[in-house]
């Protein structure tokens, strides 16, 4: 980085609370009724039926298109079958990563998760280097011409195979729906699109009738049961073999390209910010393995029992390194597999079990993805969700933004986002969604299986009644392991409003967790700690220096779950 230290710069206006016009313009999403149409013919398919297309060429040099899911060499499919696929010819393997600052802006990825990217890109070049590879840095410099950027580099290079790891958001699958279409124009050159994301590929676990798998209940144990009977599936691909040494000569320029700078939008606000993220999360393949095994040694025995504790930390820390790929899901349930002894993931040791079962869950959420695309558009899963009427409340906003919303245990994990770039799940999920039961039988079936929805969501768009898409574009600005998956399939909204006081009474029993983030409690006693307002006097709580709460609970849930009924109701 440039900047000196302590130097500020200035987010992009959709990263910061101040203006909240600007964050209603980068929700806007296409009608209900459109939504519909496009889960009717979803990109996903149409992109697969292109594939089916694909004719077979003379290898010449080969190029794999390195995603910002999937920057490893580890374990890496589409890197890997490119690898052999140049070893069948007289050429080499090329690898490139297509840096677009605009897509960065669009997505509101945030500073620590744009950092992390080009730092685990820096990793991997080193490593290609060492083997002969180069990785080309190719800038698009709008989101418009990234395709024409990648069949023009192809050409300049002699590629007959281009290779990539299927990403399936609607943005990539249409980018990748528009670069088969135009790779259908030329003879001598193909498209191979691999599934590296998951274990088992999104789409296909079904259901009894034939359709795709809707509830994770029937999902999670159809995934058990075929990793157990194919343990292939866990199998890990080697790291590509390396190019002759006459490529650095006849490839020379393609390995001169820097790793890109951040852009101005995504600069940390300060070089101190900066440090501390990267020593929270420090990039490469290695560090997500030293991680996992850190967490098997220490951590996963007591999973199944602490992992709701958020003062404990009891995570593996590792979302960051599964959402930017830096390390497979594959090496890490082979390694989990060894620890359990063997034993499939349905039986042994009770943290491996629990662990487990919020990895299938991440697969699952893809294949909610893929089946119904509109989640990736700023629509709920639940679309008659679309027809609330959500109340206009900027001085909430940005009380829930900074974690001064007056309710210790939502303005805890706040804090711990706004400075960790990352939040303990037991904030960030709740239990299942028993209200919907209750007070929608005709609902859509898929909104009742969710079992992850953000703490924070339940506040802000329960009682607080914002658009829970401001939380969803705020978690997206701020997160280091953000994907647009597990974000929104988990701030899906639906009638269960969780109590935050009580919450926090079960989950965070001493207040530790409060106490670390919010300091002005920090000398708080016994219980008031989860609600000090209520729970001391007027003078020792003025004391504090911390705010009233911005709402009552039982008064603004009750207000929520009638107008979800009624707006619900009137929906189309």
């Amino acid at each position: 980085m440039s900047q000196k230290a302590g130097q500020k710069h200035a987010r992009s206006d959709s990263q910061t609370h101040e203006d909240y016009e600007q964050v209603k313009r980068h929700l806007k999403h296409p009608s209900a009724k459109r939504g519909r149409e496009i889960d009717a013919d979803t990109p996903y398919d149409q992109l697969n039926k292109l594939l089916e297309k694909t004719r077979e060429v003379k290898p010449r040099n080969v190029l794999h298109w390195f995603r910002s899911k999937d920057l490893r060499q580890e374990d890496n499919k589409g890197l890997h079958a490119a690898s052999k696929k140049a070893k069948e010819g007289d050429g080499s393997l090329i690898t490139m990563y297509l840096h677009s600052p605009k897509d960065l802006e669009w997505h509101g990825t945030s500073s620590a998760r744009s950092d992390f990217i080009l730092d685990n890109l820096r990793i991997l070049k080193e490593q290609l280097d060492e083997k002969n590879i180069p990785l080309d840095i190719i800038v698009a410099e709008t989101r418009g011409n990234k395709t024409d950027k990648v069949i023009e580099f192809a050409k300049q290079h002699d590629i007959s195979h281009i290779y990539a790891n299927m990403e399936y958001e609607v943005d990539e699958l249409r980018r990748d729906i528009d670069l088969a279409k135009k790779l259908q124009d030329e003879k001598d050159m193909c498209l191979n699109l691999l599934h590296d994301q998951t274990v088992v590929v999104p789409g296909s676990v079904r259901t009894g009738a034939g359709g795709p798998a809707k509830v994770f209940t029937h999902y999670y144990h159809s995934w058990l049961d075929l990793t157990k009977n194919d343990p292939s599936l866990l199998d890990t691909d080697p790291p590509p073999e390396g190019n002759g040494k006459n490529a650095k000569k006849q490839l020379q320029k393609l390995f001169d390209p820097k790793i890109p700078e951040l852009p101005e939008t995504k600069q940390f606000t300060s070089n101190e910010e900066r440090d501390g993220i990267r020593k929270l999360w420090p990039a490469g393949n290695e560090a997500g393995m030293k991680r996992l095994q850190d967490f098997l040694k220490h951590k996963i025995t007591d999973y199944a029992a602490n992992r709701s504790e958020a003062a404990l930390d009891p995570s593996s820390r590792l979302s960051a390194y599964f959402s930017a790929g830096i390390v497979s899901v594959r090496q890490v349930l082979k390694e989990t597999k060894d620890f359990n002894k063997g034993k499939d993931f349905a039986g042994g040791d009770a943290g491996v079990v629990a662990w487990v079962r919020e990895i299938v869950f991440r697969e699952f959420y893809r294949q909610v993805t893929v089946i119904t695309p509109h989640t990736s558009m700023n629509l709920p899963q639940n679309i008659k969700f679309d027809n609330v009427k959500w109340e206009e409340d900027e001085e909430g906003w940005k009380k829930w933004c900074e974690g001064r919303t007056g309710v210790p245990f939502v303005d805890a994990g706040m804090r711990q986002i706004n400075t960790e770039a990352y939040m303990h799940n037991r904030l960030r999920s709740t239990y299942t969604a028993t209200f919907l039961t209750t007070f929608m039988p005709a609902a859509n079936p898929i909104a009742i299986l969710f079992t992850d929805t953000p703490k924070s969501c339940s506040y802000l768009s329960g009682n607080m009644l914002i658009d829970y898409r401001f939380g969803e574009r705020y978690f997206a600005e701020h997160l280091i392991d953000w994907d647009l998956s597990n974000n929104t399939q988990g701030w899906e909204p639906s009638y269960t409003i969780f109590n935050p006081v009580t919450q926090a009474e079960k989950h965070d029993k001493n207040g530790d967790f409060i106490r670390k983030w919010v300091p002005e409690l920090r000398n708080v006693k016994g219980k008031a700690i989860f609600m000090p307002s209520e729970r001391l006097s007027k003078a020792e709580f003025e004391k504090l220096g911390y705010p009233y709460p911005h709402c009552k609970f039982t008064e603004t849930a009750q207000r929520a779950k009638a107008r979800y009924k009624h707006d619900l109701a009137e929906a189309p």
